[in-house]
């Protein structure tokens, strides 16, 4: 039983009204609504809004939507208000940004959460292959253990190549996240941890309390749309058939 979470904040500040920017001549949280039910895990997906503007768009559309307060800390706060409503043991938080999503990543992120019992949130990462990369802060690298679990997140090279060390592998995360429902519960109940605020990174604050990060790697090339010209890039790239929608 898996609920499929995608919040969507109007107000932002690189990109106000962002979920209702069109692609491919749909809103943004609409194409990633309908990305996620392509998922064969999932049971349910709600979009998660604070928004009465981005709640019609979804109604026009025939996509399930719920307002939620609008003092929430964050997306993943946004998710829990709407999670702890139903009767689902795994939660995936979707990214209300990410219109390209492929279904099979979501699916992958489902299984091997439960696969596991020991792990309590699963998330994907890919292998940089761009050496500049490595160096872009806006880039989140991860390290993780012998059994897939993650060590640390960073906005920094990590590992730290020393001594230029030959075939070192560097991981980005992509932002998805699935969660066990209690886990879910725990992490909205923490504080904000030290760690958190000083990479300003949300799933430091999971790693600080002892809860598992099991990751997985894809081949999956995450799209994120920040800002308008991140948006104007992806549709470029669609209509020069570099990327499919």
């Amino acid at each position: 039983m898996c609920l499929i979470v995608i919040p969507a904040r109007y107000s932002s500040t690189r990109f106000p009204g962002k979920p209702l920017a069109k692609i491919n001549n749909k809103p943004m949280v609409v194409a990633v609504y309908e990305q996620a039910l392509k998922s064969k895990f999932a049971s349910k997906v709600v979009i998660a809004t604070d928004d009465k503007r981005i709640l019609k768009c979804a109604e026009e559309y025939n996509a399930e939507a719920v307002i939620t307060s609008t003092d929430i800390k964050s997306g993943t706060d946004r998710v829990f208000q709407v999670a702890k409503n139903y009767d689902f043991n795994i939660i995936v938080n979707l990214q209300g940004d990410e219109p390209l999503i492929d279904p099979k990543v979501i699916d992958k992120a489902i299984e091997t959460l439960k696969k596991d019992e020991n792990a309590d949130i699963s998330t994907p990462v890919k292998q940089l292959e761009n050496i500049e990369d490595i160096d872009n802060g806006n880039i989140v690298k991860v390290v993780f253990n012998k059994e897939n679990f993650a060590l640390y997140f960073s906005r920094l090279p990590i590992p730290f190549n020393r001594d230029n060390v030959q075939n070192i592998s560097y991981y980005k995360h992509i932002g998805l996240y699935c969660y066990k429902k209690e886990a879910l519960e725990k992490f909205v109940n923490f504080p904000q941890s030290t760690l958190e605020i000083s990479e300003n990174l949300e799933q430091l604050r999971a790693l600080e309390n002892g809860l598992n990060i099991k990751i997985f790697i894809t081949d999956y090339e995450s799209f994120g749309i920040d800002t308008p010209s991140d948006l104007e890039k992806i549709k470029t790239l669609i209509q020069d058939k570099k990327i499919v929608s």
